[in-house]
């Protein structure tokens, strides 16, 4: 997907108290859990992926690994944990194609639907020829006929601006992924039910699965956005893969037609011919076709549902990655050579190395000092900036209660912020983060030399870790920012602030 999405240096945060309680949730059954060995998996190979996963991709959040429908393996990148949603960004997709199966099954509208007939009155005065050819299917198999997208940003994407779209191309016949036509999907849903997709899913999907907590941004005009916007918990993800798995069957109830799962994960239009990227291997309805026959759905910056028929093992992943292949290619080196048809010896010294690992899995944190030099001569004094594209107007650093905790406020154009962040340890915030209005965060900060403080910054619910370095010189400091991922600049312009060095700022 082609979101602009910008994350600020200037991070508007409200402090909580650390290890603030998350809201309540539903109680619901967990998956069943097993030993590896049990479902025919060797702890060794679970180990080895996960020890390299922790060492070479920075940055994995969760992994969660079935096998004949037991949960065998699962780890969470602390401050990343069980029971927080993620972002999901384009993996949303594969859940508005399950919501379109099920309104098949419902005659609420079929494959071969015109999309124009959904939206008669944000049809433009003389629709193409191409327009009018436009069917389901099309938006399904990412081939409506578009050789770029429009916008699919919350402001600006409607049904209106998609039919005003050019379609160049005949319906069918150009493979475009198109994260605008997965939202058209998400729309003709709530035209046909009456109900956003989250709330048409909710008693057909969610409630059967046990997933109780799902959240799905809008457009303005209140329709689902479909192509992105969801956040589930990583045990969600893994229960929607083992529904495809079992053919749509959950708990001896028929969820999703088989038909719908055979169609939806089967390749339905070719997108490239290379042997090793898991991209060229086709595209089926909003499901990507990959190596080894398996199939996923998948999102910006590594968030995965990775189904494997021959193998009956489903595998659910969250990161924060640049390169999304190397995830997979970890999968297929290290993961899938120790799956095994049958039962395998068990061994308990493995399966015991492989919990301790799983169990202490830490989100890289700041590295560096505890403190520094400098910090007695800047602790309480407010840094001012000049007018600048972050809205940073200052920064003041402050000790926290813990013993080598500190706080960064700083005062923007938008809104004041206060964050707590620990040493070698993340400390809980919450509070506004980019364009995210209200999101759980954690922090952490160090001395990487006497004249600088770097600080790491995560929002657990999405991909994004923030760093930010601070490096103090005689009465200034410089403010340099830098996001893990993004889609478009990841590092921000260094902006400079100055204080006169009198007496500390005080509240």
């Amino acid at each position: 997907m082609k979101l602009l999405l910008l994350i600020p240096a200037c991070l508007a945060i409200l402090a909580l108290p650390p290890e603030s309680p998350a809201a309540p949730r539903a109680s619901q059954p967990a998956l069943p859990r097993s030993t590896p060995e049990a479902q025919g998996v060797s702890s060794s190979n679970l180990l080895d992926f996960v020890d390299a996963a922790d060492r070479q991709l920075d940055s994995m959040h969760s992994v969660m690994i079935l096998r004949h429908g037991h949960v065998i393996a699962e780890g969470w990148w602390s401050p990343y944990n069980a029971d927080s949603n993620h972002e999901l960004y384009s993996l949303s997709k594969s859940f508005t194609s399950t919501a379109v199966g099920i309104a098949i099954a419902e005659k609420k509208l079929s494959l071969d639907d015109e999309v124009l007939k959904f939206f008669p009155d944000d049809a433009p005065k003389d629709p193409s020829a191409n327009l009018k050819s436009m069917r389901v299917r099309d938006l399904l198999s990412m081939s409506a006929g578009h050789q770029d997208e429009t916008s699919s940003a919350p402001d600006k994407i409607s049904p209106r601006s998609f039919l005003a779209h050019p379609v160049p191309h005949k319906p069918g016949t150009h493979f475009k992924y198109n994260t605008p036509a997965t939202f058209m999907l998400s729309a003709i849903v709530q035209k046909q039910t009456g109900q956003s997709v989250l709330e048409y899913l909710r008693p057909r999907l969610f409630d059967p699965l046990g997933i109780a907590n799902p959240t799905w941004d809008t457009n303005t005009q209140g329709v689902s956005l479909g192509g992105y916007g969801l956040r589930v918990r990583t045990e969600d993800i893994a229960r929607l893969g083992q529904l495809y798995l079992q053919k749509g069957r959950w708990n001896g109830r028929q969820l999703l037609p088989a038909t719908w799962v055979a169609a939806a994960t089967a390749r339905q239009t070719s997108n490239g011919s290379s042997p090793t990227s898991d991209w060229d291997q086709g595209y089926g309805y909003q499901f990507w076709r990959s190596r080894h026959d398996a199939y996923r759905g998948d999102g910006a910056f590594g968030q995965y549902c990775i189904v494997l028929p021959d193998q009956d093992a489903v595998i659910a992943i969250t990161s924060g990655l640049g390169d999304m292949q190397a995830v997979l290619n970890l999968v297929w080196d290290k993961l899938l050579p120790g799956i095994k048809p049958s039962r395998v010896s068990g061994d308990s010294a493995a399966q015991s190395r492989l919990k301790d690992k799983l169990a202490g899995l830490v989100l890289h944190t700041a590295e560096g000092k505890t403190t520094s030099p400098a910090l007695d001569k800047i602790l309480g004094h407010k840094y001012v900036f000049p007018t600048n594209d972050q809205n940073l107007t200052s920064l003041t650093i402050r000790k926290g209660t813990g013993p080598n905790d500190l706080v960064l406020e700083t005062q923007g154009v938008a809104a004041d912020t206060r964050i707590t962040c620990g040493y070698k340890a993340w400390i809980k915030n919450r509070g506004p983060f980019g364009p995210y209005p209200s999101e759980a965060l954690a922090a952490c900060a160090a001395w990487s030399a006497d004249d600088t403080l770097t600080l790491r910054i995560c929002a657990y619910e999405t991909p994004y870790v923030m760093t930010l370095r601070l490096k103090f010189t005689g009465d200034e400091v410089v403010h340099e920012a830098k996001a893990n991922v993004g889609f478009g600049a990841t590092t921000r312009p260094a902006i400079t602030g100055r204080t006169d060095q009198g007496a500390p700022v005080t509240r």
